[in-house]
């Protein structure tokens, strides 16, 4: 693709973000998010909801998208061979189902290829709140 077709791209797309009708809000919030705790490959996660496709049928809440987190998982290695931080940070994605305020999650996390395990995807659970 030239550079005259990525300007004409981001252009258009510019102008059908503009010129879309925004919805007012009618109250306030504080806080509006999304925060998630879960189970994954041994370890454990910490996310807010990043960008999804979300479908809402109040009081439900359906969204499928990416899930920046804070993964926790502490590495079993011999002693002479040097050991992840037990907090990385790690981009997964997976689908969210909200109901009210409860939060339901099953995020898929990838775990990359070491000198000891060939690389995995892995499938959590979490538990959260809507705010």
């Amino acid at each position: 693709m030239t550079i005259k077709k990525y300007v004409a791209f981001i252009s258009c797309l510019a102008i059908a973000m503009l010129s879309s009708p925004a919805k007012a809000q009618t109250k306030a919030t504080l806080f509006d998010g999304t925060i998630v705790v879960g189970h994954i490959d041994h370890g454990a996660y910490i996310n807010c909801v990043g960008p999804s496709i979300r479908l809402n049928k109040k009081p439900f809440s359906v969204s499928a998208g990416l899930l920046p987190s804070l993964r926790i998982k502490e590495e079993k290695v011999a002693p002479p061979t040097t050991k992840n931080t037990l907090l990385t940070p790690s981009l997964g994605f997976g689908l969210t189902v909200a109901f009210h305020h409860l939060v339901i999650q099953l995020p898929l996390y990838y775990n990359a290829k070491t000198t000891a395990k060939n690389g995995e995807w892995n499938i959590g659970a979490g538990l959260g709140y809507k705010f």
